[in-house]
């Protein structure tokens, strides 16, 4: 039930701003209450320690020939772990945003919140029906926000392909549940028949954020670095945790050889971009889709602990960059620790990420680790930068408040390697982590030396410019809106005035050309 006490503190939370928004505008401790509620959530996530494992399930559903299957919830190590990493990012957010332009702003803290309460019941989900519903949910709420959020009807466009490339993770993932039924099972995410593994790790795929690569935001930075990176975050997670989820014999099959070779080179792809990027604002989707592929591959290598792991940096790593929005010494030399968190070093975060049960996939180790060494150095080159804002307009409280929201996500990431879950502790493949990190110090020394490292950004390039593979998905749009132009003009012309005309002419052909066929 601890599970619920966690969604609870924060939709409460959520609840309360919304009515003190209408009733009392001016109210002046918002802010108070929105951290106030999410470090309660954050606590409450360390007591489910006391009742791991656990399951939750709700009674079925009427008809039961309809419903098969209700609700169910799981707690143990890998949920706990999401929904950790979850809910320090939901604090970080509330907590830095003392340090942005646009504060207070509490419709933000509002999302992020809803967002989040939703996020840790995705990751707790045992089904595919819980999964599914919670997905939906949170698809819906992101694309009310983004509509929200942005002015065009271009923009508008953007958010529609995204909330179109969700739901159709939501559809494989209903496929898979119907090929399990079709087969006798009634499957859960602990039992997942061999038939069904590769179609949930292509609805986690295709839940990355990945179709438009570059999701549209308002133009203020703030609302792009706190409340757009919490939007980034919570979808990722809820995504990847499906990964943890699959069972190793599941993805048993001939062609995983072949989807990891397409993975390890989406890896590259996402690591050279990100090492490329002008700001970490716009590289962020190449984060996602990075750390994405990378917790895909250890998926496939029948390693769930290690996916959890590039999934739980992906958030607490990528947030604490993507958050660190004013000019601190201290907060820049603490962001090295998360760098330490994604380095796959021995008791470390992700100290699991290379562990291989799977020696027949040897052949994508060398990809990934040039992939994981971009991202590293990535990470390093974009927290060096000096664009940052600083504090001069801001109050002595915002300055000394400011840098704790970086320290929950620092934090956890020392918790996580330390305690809590299967990957504490672990000595993981070192030396594998030894040749990432070697790389990472290479490219490090090459990026001022080479300029093909640096990132080409000239006065008429805007930060979120986009790459050739959001250029083909808008290729493939365009050319669908224009067969959409087509079939309503031929709509227009039958169902028009002339349409009498035109079926009686297209009567007479069809009489013309059967009478010249008559013996």
């Amino acid at each position: 039930m601890f599970i619920f006490i966690t969604a609870g503190l924060l939709l409460l939370t959520a609840i309360v701003l919304l009515v003190l928004r209408f009733t009392s505008p001016d109210f002046r401790y918002a802010w108070l209450i929105a951290a106030g509620g999410g470090l309660l959530a954050w606590i409450s996530v360390f007591i489910w320690q006391t009742g791991i494992p656990a399951i939750v399930q709700f009674p079925l559903w009427q008809p039961e020939a309809l419903f098969r299957q209700s609700p169910l919830f799981v707690v143990d190590g890998i949920a706990w772990t999401f929904a950790l990493s979850l809910t320090t990012l939901c604090l970080a957010v509330i907590v830095t945003a003392v340090a942005r332009p646009n504060f207070p702003y509490s419709l933000s803290w509002i999302g992020i919140l809803i967002l989040t309460a939703l996020g840790v019941l995705a990751v707790t989900a045992d089904n595919p029906l819980t999964l599914v519903l919670l997905w939906a949910a949170i698809d819906l709420g992101e694309l009310v926000a983004q509509l929200r959020l942005v002015e065009g009807p271009k923009m508008s466009e953007r958010v529609v392909i995204a909330f179109g490339s969700r739901a159709t993770g939501i559809l494989i993932l209903l496929w898979a549940n119907m090929v399990s039924a079709s087969n006798g099972f009634e499957m859960d995410f602990l039992s997942a028949p061999p038939q069904a593994g590769l179609y949930l790790i292509l609805a986690a795929g295709l839940r990355l954020g990945v179709l438009p690569l570059h999701l549209p935001y308002a133009s203020e930075s703030s609302i792009r670095r706190g409340f757009g990176t919490g939007l980034r975050m919570v979808s990722a997670g809820s995504s990847l945790v499906l990964l943890a989820r699959i069972p190793s014999g599941s993805v048993e099959s001939p062609l995983t050889p072949f989807l990891t070779i397409f993975v390890s080179f989406a890896a590259l792809y996402a690591g050279w971009m990100w090492l490329r990027s002008p700001d970490e604002l716009s590289g962020r989707p190449y984060w996602v889709l990075g750390f994405g592929s990378l917790a895909v591959s250890a998926a496939l290598r029948a390693n769930p602990i290690g996916a959890t792991a590039w999934s739980s940096a992906l958030i607490l790593s990528g947030g604490a960059l993507f958050l660190a929005s004013a000019q601190n010494k201290w907060v820049s030399r603490a962001l090295y620790f998360g760098a330490w968190g994604i380095s796959a070093l021995p008791f470390s975060l992700t100290a699991t990420g290379w562990v291989n049960e799977r020696q027949s996939l040897w052949f994508a180790i060398p990809l990934l680790l040039l992939a994981q060494a971009m991202l590293v150095a990535g990470f390093i080159r974009q927290n060096q930068r000096a664009s940052r804002a600083t504090f001069e307009d801001q109050p002595i409280w915002a300055k000394n408040v400011y840098p704790i929201g970086i320290a929950f996500l620092l934090m956890t990431i020392f918790i996580l390697g330390f305690f809590g879950w299967d990957g504490t502790l672990k000595l993981g493949n070192w030396l594998a982590a030894l040749i990432a990190s070697l790389l990472t110090f290479g490219l490090l020394w090459l990026t001022p030396r080479l300029r093909l490292l640096n990132p080409v950004r000239a006065h008429w390039v805007r930060p979120s410019t986009s790459s050739w593979l959001d250029l083909s998905y808008r290729s493939l749009w365009d050319l669908y809106r224009a067969l959409g132009r087509i079939s309503n003009t031929f709509s227009n012309v039958i169902e028009g005035e002339s349409g009498v005309m035109w079926t009686l002419l297209f009567l007479a052909l069809f009489i013309t050309i059967f009478i010249q066929r008559t013996p």
